[in-house]
């Protein structure tokens, strides 16, 4: 297990030694690139510039809460609205990893103008272990592009830097703890709602899943009040499947809304979690009777292999 000390040493002295002049800091709001915003602040101020792009694919409220970490830690930060943009580039994709190439080529060409604004020529990342490891950055084959590994152009004018590379979830959290940031930033991929989304992309869907994910998020944070109690990661996943329902006396022809909560230590392996019949079934009557589109609620209970933690 790392020594969070010595890590938040070595990674400011990593971060001074490398940025020659000035860098922008690529941050989606979870845990990996909030603590390295929070890193790379104390190790070089207003030299690095952290940027978060509303892409129009996140969580309800995310801006609003990833700000008000900023404004806490006084990080030198800038919001970026490109929802439009990311939303017409992936217009008909239905691929999933044609859809994380989109998504890190379109966050590329983004942080590439920021970039060129500010003055920056070094690119950072939250990137972790799992990340280039599912991306094939080892022996082993691709199992998915993450946006900020497999994702990138093969061309880009940013030298990257990622100070996060070697680590993995578990020590994540011990160094994030360290450091005292909030405990209860669960991960969120880069992507966000695109890759729980099967299939194309559209504003209706994402405003739908939008609103499943707040009632998925509200129902386990209450039902698991202590974070190191409950699972590591728990959302919805909008499936591309209509079936017969009823709602109130009527007949209905609804969407269906998977369920993943997921237990893991370092986000290579993980088993499902196993909550109360009752926790599921006041989950389910929630999202049915809120979401009047969506008339089918089902449970994941596939463990990490042979899933991995995203459907996507």
């Amino acid at each position: 297990m790392v020594n969070a000390e010595s890590f938040v040493r070595e990674a400011k002295e990593e971060i001074q030694n490398s940025l020659k002049g000035r860098g922008i800091l690529a941050c989606s709001g979870g845990q990996d690139s909030t603590l390295l915003a929070v890193l790379s602040g104390m190790s070089a101020g207003d030299r690095i510039l952290t940027v978060f792009v509303d892409t129009g694919l996140l969580r309800k409220g995310e801006t609003r809460r990833v700000e008000e970490i900023f404004r806490k830690y006084s990080i030198n930060y800038r919001i970026i609205d490109a929802s439009e943009r990311f939303l017409n580039a992936l217009a008909g994709i239905t691929d999933p990893e044609q859809k994380r190439k989109t998504i890190g080529r379109t966050f590329i060409e983004v942080f590439e103008e920021v970039a060129k604004d500010y003055g920056a020529d070094t690119l950072l990342q939250g990137t972790i272990a799992p990340d280039w490891i599912e991306s094939g950055g080892s022996v082993r084959d691709v199992i998915k592009s993450h946006h900020n590994v497999g994702g990138l152009p093969e061309k880009m004018n940013l030298k990257i830097l990622e100070p996060l590379r070697d680590l993995y979830k578990d020590e994540i959290r011990v160094i994030s703890e360290f450091l005292g940031l909030p405990n209860d930033i669960q991960p969120f991929p880069g992507p966000g709602l695109a890759v729980r989304i099967i299939g194309e992309i559209t504003k209706e869907k994402i405003n739908l899943l939008r609103e499943v994910t707040d009632i998925v998020e509200r129902n386990v944070k209450t039902e698991y009040p202590e974070r190191q109690n409950g699972p590591w990661q728990f959302f919805a996943v909008l499936l591309p499947v209509k079936s017969t329902g009823i709602h109130g006396d009527m007949r209905s022809y609804g969407l269906t809304v998977a369920v993943r909560m997921i237990d893991t230590t370092d986000g290579m392996s993980g088993t499902f979690t196993k909550p109360s019949w009752e926790f599921l079934e006041n989950l389910s009557t929630e999202i049915t009777n809120e979401i009047r589109d969506v008339n089918r609620v089902v449970y994941d209970i596939t463990n990490k292999p042979p899933a991995t933690i995203e459907w996507e």
